[in-house]
């Protein structure tokens, strides 16, 4: 999570110089290597970033939640 939260504030960087997604994707891969995000996420955070995008936390998603409490499983006898 980490990594990729610097990739795209490195992403972000790249796209404020004016470098396009093909100049930053080698060097987000020399800098990152094998803990790079993919060429495709790359090309995406590029476009949201160029779009005007300035939040580089990723959006809350619907759906279910990683964890749930519930009486069954929070109850420990």
């Amino acid at each position: 999570m980490q990594r990729s939260l610097e990739q795209r504030m490195a992403i972000k960087f790249c796209v404020k110089l004016e470098k396009s997604a093909a100049e930053t994707i080698p060097m987000l891969k020399k800098a990152f290597d094998v803990d790079c995000l993919s060429d495709r996420q790359i090309f995406r955070w590029h476009k949201a970033f160029a779009e005007g995008r300035e939040v580089v936390n990723d959006e809350n998603r619907a759906g279910q939640p990683s964890t749930s409490s519930s009486d069954d499983n929070v109850k420990h006898e």
